[in-house]
C-alpha cells in the first residue's frame, strides 16, 4: 500500500504539516463566577483629594499648614535656631486664638494634638528645605528658611 506524499515538502501526508488538518483551537475555560461583586475603590490619595475639596463640616482641629509660617517667624526672631520645647511654647501663645477645641485633645501617642500637628508642620518645612534639626530637640532654619516669608 503506497502512501500519499505531500507536493510541497515530499513527506508522507501523515507526518507533513501540509497534509494534516489544522490543530483545533484550545478550549477556554469559562470565567469563574464571583460570589461577591466588587466595586472599584478609589486610591487613598484620590479619596483624600476628593474629601479635601468636598469638606462640608467645619474642621475640629487646626490644619498643620497654619503652623508653618509661625514656626518660621519664631525661629527667624531668635536668630534661626531654638529649642523645640521653647518654639512649641511660643506657638501655643501666638496661636491661642486660632487653636480649636479638638487641638487640645490628647492623641493616641499621649501628646496634645496641636503639638503633633506642629511637629508635622516642622517635618514638612524640613522636606521643603527650610528647616533642619542640627541636634535632637533643636529646630533651626536653613539659609533659605531665614530668607523666606
Amino acid at each position: 500500500m503506497a502512501e500519499d506524499y505531500c507536493e510541497h515538502c515530499d513527506l508522507p501526508l501523515s507526518t507533513c504539516v501540509h497534509g494534516n488538518p489544522p490543530a483545533p483551537e484550545p478550549v477556554k475555560a469559562p470565567p469563574k463566577a464571583s460570589p461577591v461583586t466588587r466595586k472599584r475603590v478609589a486610591s487613598p490619595r484620590a479619596a483624600k483629594e476628593s474629601t479635601a475639596t468636598v469638606r462640608t463640616a467645619p474642621r475640629r482641629r487646626t490644619d498643620k499648614a497654619e503652623f508653618k509660617p509661625v514656626i518660621v517667624q519664631v525661629l527667624q526672631e531668635h536668630g534661626g535656631e531654638r529649642e523645640a520645647d521653647l518654639v512649641l511654647a511660643e506657638l501655643e501663645e501666638r496661636l491661642a486664638d486660632v487653636l480649636k477645641p479638638g487641638d487640645h485633645e490628647t492623641g493616641p501617642t499621649g501628646e496634645v494634638r496641636w503639638r503633633t500637628a506642629a511637629r508635622w508642620a516642622r517635618k514638612e518645612l524640613a522636606d521643603d528645605g527650610l528647616l533642619l534639626a542640627p541636634q535632637p530637640g533643636v529646630w533651626a532654619l536653613t539659609d533659605e528658611g531665614m530668607n523666606s516669608l
